[in-house]
């Protein structure tokens, strides 16, 4: 539904018919269990920590390593966090993928951070 605007603009509302159904989309998030939002978030952030550290397949446009220190801090954050919560099994592929980034992330820097003050190794401990 819309309505005429005093501004002479037109407004559409939220519940019109061309807006989507997210009703189902509540309700599926309600099914699925909580290793698994936390997996995929942190696999989310892995991800574009990876893009941004420049391990992806056009470095020269995508590397932004304050972006990739921020991706980096937040993940080892959540994956500290959540390791007592989603098993031995989860977390360590996680702190696999974590150190992998933390890694080239110091490979990619111009000037290194010192040993204990990269990218997420408040959480983590110094990683060389």
């Amino acid at each position: 539904m819309s309505t005429p605007a005093p501004d002479g603009h037109e407004h559409v509302s939220p519940t019109s018919a061309t807006s989507p159904d997210v009703s189902g989309a509540a309700r599926d998030i309600a099914d699925v269990a909580a290793v698994e939002v936390i997996t995929t978030a942190a696999v989310h952030l892995l991800s574009a920590a990876a893009v941004k550290v420049g391990l992806a397949d056009d470095p020269e446009t995508q590397k932004d390593l304050d972006e990739a220190r921020k991706l980096i801090n937040a993940l080892a954050g959540l994956i500290t966090a959540a390791a007592p919560e989603i098993s031995d099994m989860h977390a360590r592929s996680l702190r696999d993928g974590l150190r992998s980034v933390q890694l080239a992330f110091r490979e990619a820097s111009v000037i290194p951070d010192p040993i204990g003050q990269g990218p997420g190794e408040k959480w983590t401990g110094p990683v060389s």
